[in-house]
């Protein structure tokens, strides 16, 4: 069954996984190389997505950024722009 999302903005992380590979100074490839070390794989193309929020992100995937990123993984969400409607 496919999932049916009601929205444009298909994950809440997106922004603040930016701001923190920036931060580290990451490219998206490099980035997606470090993911790729802990056996996740999101290559350049969908880190772009994820973080332009217009693609979903797994749990394992969340998990990966939050260890990559050298972060909590509830300091990834950006909670002063989720929409409570």
């Amino acid at each position: 069954m496919a999932r049916i999302i009601d929205s444009s903005q298909k994950n809440l992380i997106g922004k603040k996984v930016k701001l923190l590979r920036q931060k580290k100074h990451l490219s998206q490839q490099e980035l997606s190389a470090k993911l790729e070390t802990l056996a996740i794989y999101i290559c350049r193309g969908s880190i772009s997505r994820i973080e332009d929020q217009s693609r979903t992100v797994t749990d394992i995937e969340l998990y990966g950024l939050s260890i990559v990123l050298d972060t909590p993984i509830e300091d990834l969400f950006d909670l002063e722009n989720i929409s409570t409607s």
